[in-house]
Parts: structure tokens; sequence; C-alpha cells
């Protein structure tokens, strides 16, 4: 399915893109920009438990990619069982072969929230890439489970994954690291940490290069809810959208790895709690018009 979005912004007109429609029908899915709150009224991750419609839902945590995964998942079984979840499953999935274990793939089954810590996204996609724990992951995504991430749980999301670059310095050709991500959500590259590090040269490098993708630059203690073709912000945060696809002008393709690139007329929109972004249309939606809609139930219900 394809759309076309109108070509005149600021005066300026520029060729007719065909943006593809960012999602087919599948289960929550929850990006989180990193440090969300753990302690206090836990806004994030309450409305996460909220999602998945069960009174007491099963939480499996992945703490694949953090170092530290002892630490981390107390932590998580800490504050979802304080939050209202039934059982809080350690799913320690720390190699490759345990991505392929009965036993954690039946625990990811079992599981009405699926949650990934945070940490290194390359050792997540590395352990996880292409095993039966990942495939469970997909399926049952596409059957309605929710799926959330944290910092590189959020980031290893999309198709396409930022896995480095220099945030003082990254609006240079080849500055940003990228490989494939899991492809749980088409269109979109996901950076996390995005205000308190600085990160907004690497969306605009990303947006040079890649101009179809919609960048989504989460701060921290700061969510989007991808549901349908619409993405929700909610949490105490900041979403900064860098949206890439209107551009009228860049030398990107002229220089050698390491050249300070020029674009122009990337629009760029920030989010907070309550307001939305349209991923076919690439427009922001106000509170009223997402109630209109019947899309923010899910707020006022929390």
């Amino acid at each position: 399915m394809y759309t076309t979005v109108d070509n005149s912004i600021v005066g300026v007109e520029v060729p007719s893109m065909n943006i593809p429609a960012k999602m087919t029908p599948r289960g929550p899915l929850v990006a989180i920009g990193g440090a969300e709150d753990r302690t206090s009224e836990s806004e994030i991750l309450r409305r996460v438990l909220l999602l998945s419609k069960k009174e007491a839902p099963i939480v499996g945590v992945i703490t694949t990619a953090s170092g530290v995964p002892d630490d981390v998942f107390g932590q998580y079984r800490e504050v979802f069982s304080s939050l209202g979840a039934s059982d809080v499953l350690d799913i320690r999935i720390r190699e490759r072969s345990d991505a392929a274990s009965d036993q954690f793939v039946e625990m990811i089954r079992n599981s009405d929230i699926i949650f990934l810590s945070g940490g290194d996204q390359m050792r997540l996609t590395y352990v996880l890439g292409g095993s039966p724990a990942m495939e469970t992951i997909r399926a049952l995504h596409q059957s309605g489970t929710v799926i959330a991430g944290t910092s590189a749980g959020a980031a290893c999301q999309s198709q396409t994954m930022v896995y480095g670059g220099p945030a003082d310095d990254s609006l240079r050709k080849g500055a940003v690291q990228m490989t494939a991500g899991f492809g749980l959500v088409d269109g979109v590259i996901i950076d996390t940490h995005f205000l308190e590090r600085g990160r907004f040269s690497r969306l605009m490098e990303v947006g040079a290069t890649n101009p179809e993708y919609l960048g989504v630059g989460l701060g921290e203690d700061a969510a989007v809810l991808f549901e349908g073709d619409v993405m929700r912000a909610f949490g105490p945060g900041h979403v900064i959208i860098v949206d890439s696809s209107q551009i009228s002008g860049s030398n990107v393709s002229d220089l050698s790895d390491g050249e300070a690139v020029t674009v122009h007329n990337v629009i760029m929109h920030a989010l907070v709690d309550g307001y939305g972004f349209d991923l076919t249309d690439r427009r922001v939606l106000g509170p009223e018009e997402l109630r209109a809609e019947g899309l923010e139930h899910w707020i006022a219900n929390s």
C-alpha cells in the first residue's frame, strides 16, 4: 500500500515521493527512549501493562542486551510486580544456543508482554537474529502480543537500526553506523537518549542518505506506541520527529566518507504525551484529533 505526500512546503516544490504505509495489523509495539522512571510513578511502564488488556499480565523480560542482567532483571521484576503483573519471567538468553532453547521459547510464548531491556543493540541482533526465540516473538507480535523495549531494546525494533556514530559530529557522510534490525516496524529509524545525548545530527545524516525513512528520536523517559498507521507519544519526555521525505537538496552523493553534509528542508516536530503522528500522511495529530478518531482510549483508561 502506498500513499503520495503533498510536495509543497515553505514555498519549495520538490519531486513527488511515494511513501509506503508503515504498519500492517499487529499487536501494540512500544519503543522507550531509555532511563524510564522505575521508582516513583513509573508512568510509561504502567501504560505498557495496560496495553495487554489483562488484569494481571505475565511479563517476560529479555535482558540479552545488558552486561548486568541480574541487576536489570531485578529492577524490572520489582517495578512490574508492583504495577500488577502476576508474574515476571527471567528470559535469560545470553548466547545463540539459548535463543534456540525450547525452555526460553516456551517462556516467550507464555508472556502477555515481552520486554526488551537496554544495553547493546548489536548484542541483541547477534544473539537473537534468525533464532527460534526471535521468530516466536515475531509470530506473537503478529497475533497481538505486546512488545516493548527500552534504549537498545527500542533501537532494534526498526528494519534498519542505528548502532553507532558520534553525537557531536555525525552530520558527515558515513558517520552514522547502521545495520539490520528486527523489522517489527517499517519505514522508521529509531534513536534513543536523543535529547540528553545530543543526537540530532545522527538522524539528519540518516535522513540525507535515506530520505524515505522517518527519524524517531526518543528522549529519556519518553515513549511511542506504534499501532496501525499511527504513532502515539506518551510519558514525561519528548519525542522528536525528523522527516526528510521532502528534502530539496543535499551534497551527500558527491562526498567522500567523513566530509561534511548539507541537507535542506528537513522537517522536525517535537511531540509530548497525548500527541501522535500519522505515519502514512506524515502529519502531527493533536489530542482532539486522536480523540475524534477514537485513538486515545488507552490514555483515558490509564
